[in-house]
């Protein structure tokens, strides 16, 4: 997997305007600096190549974006874009961070690439002040095509049955999805991780034919049928940093 990763022809990088929904909701969650005040520590976890953190820092002005991924190439492409970079794993300790000291994370299109999503939610939580905020998007495995696809025989989009090629879906490039997730089954599993679920929302997805892109962008009013899931959630002030899964798994990937 980190041989897969590391391959410059790998995507990094999501759509942006995904990026400045899940930004927007962080936003209004923070708020402004106040003048004089300090202003809140944001890890993008898996930042790719910094695009993603790039279109936050317009949302999030005054505020401390760091870019955090295990994947040296990306944080290589990230550099330019990010003030701050560091590598860092999805592991129990894996980030270079204390406990409870920060007071967000981006964490976009990044779980459905995990061997072992709940030791990286464990330590997103570590790495979480009580009441911080994670804001988790993932594309969703119920989108309003992929229930079409799944009635025809056809493989939903955004599941890859292999790491080499594409098979049985429509689409051409392979980007290493192994977990898949309905809005139903993200809500349970983050709130069984130690947040409290704040909010479920949807969002386009930039590979949808351009012709199909206002019916895509209509189905965001749904979050079941949209093309992507952005949950808003924070870290429950009781959830110590034990609660939930075991520590392993591969770190942040793009």
């Amino acid at each position: 997997m980190r041989d897969f990763y590391e391959d410059p022809a790998v995507p990094v990088a999501s759509g942006e305007e995904r990026s400045l929904r899940q930004a927007r909701l962080l936003g209004r969650a923070l708020g402004p600096v106040q003048p004089g005040g300090v202003p809140a520590t944001v890890l993008d976890v898996g930042c790719g190549d910094g695009s993603a953190a790039a279109a936050a820092a317009r949302v999030l002005a005054g505020h401390r974006i760091v870019g955090v991924d295990w994947s040296q190439d990306a944080l290589r492409r990230a550099a330019p874009r990010v003030p701050y970079v560091v590598r860092g794993e999805l592991t129990d300790g894996g980030l270079p961070f204390g406990t409870a000291t920060a007071d967000a994370v981006l964490f976009s299109e990044v779980i459905e690439h995990l061997v072992d999503p709940d030791a990286a939610l464990d330590e997103l939580r570590r790495v979480l002040r009580p009441g911080g905020h994670l804001m988790l998007s993932t594309p969703n495995l119920a989108a309003w095509y992929n229930r079409g696809l799944v009635l025809a025989g056809v493989q939903p989009v955004f599941s890859e049955v292999s790491l080499r090629r594409i098979h049985g879906r429509p689409g051409s490039q392979v980007v290493g999805h192994l977990r898949l997730y309905t809005a139903r089954a993200l809500k349970e599993f983050v709130a069984a991780s130690g947040f409290e679920v704040v909010s479920v929302t949807g969002a386009p997805f930039h590979g949808v034919p351009r012709p199909l892109r206002p019916l895509d962008r209509a189905a965001c009013q749904w979050p079941a049928i949209a093309s992507i899931l952005l949950i808003h959630a924070r870290r429950a002030a009781g959830a110590g940093a034990g609660t939930g899964g075991g520590a392993g798994g591969t770190g942040a990937g793009p």
